[in-house]
């Protein structure tokens, strides 16, 4: 972690303390991550994460260091938290035959409606 100079409005504070932060995570050499979440993380396509997989997190939200650095704390496991979830697989299943009669005379009606609307053959 790092503190640099925020940017934006904020007058002399923005000008005279750097209270913004600079996390970077390794996440290509950390051993701490499991296999399945490092490469779930890499393959994400976050631009927040460099080619050399490190991930580089900016909180500049708060006038204050202190707080700037737990809302970049809390991004970071937020983010560990959402890459560690898997997707649940979905079973293949196939339309009962009362949803494929009920969507046969759904689509008839619906072509009855739009026939309707036709100018009668005269």
């Amino acid at each position: 972690m790092a503190a640099v100079r925020s940017r934006g409005a904020g007058g002399q504070n923005v000008n005279k303390v750097a209270t913004a932060i600079h996390l970077r995570f390794d996440i290509a050499s950390s051993p701490s991550l499991p296999d399945d979440v490092r490469e779930r993380l890499l393959a994400s396509g976050d631009r927040r994460i460099t080619t050399s997989g490190v991930l580089v997190i900016k909180s500049q939200e708060s006038r204050s260091r202190e707080r700037n650095r737990q809302l970049a704390l809390q991004r970071l496991v937020e983010l560990l938290r959402h890459a560690s979830r898997t997707e649940k697989r979905r079973i293949p299943t196939r339309p009962s035959i009362a949803s494929r009669e009920k969507r046969r005379d759904d689509k008839l009606r619906r072509g009855r409606i739009k026939r309707l609307r036709n100018k009668p053959d005269a």
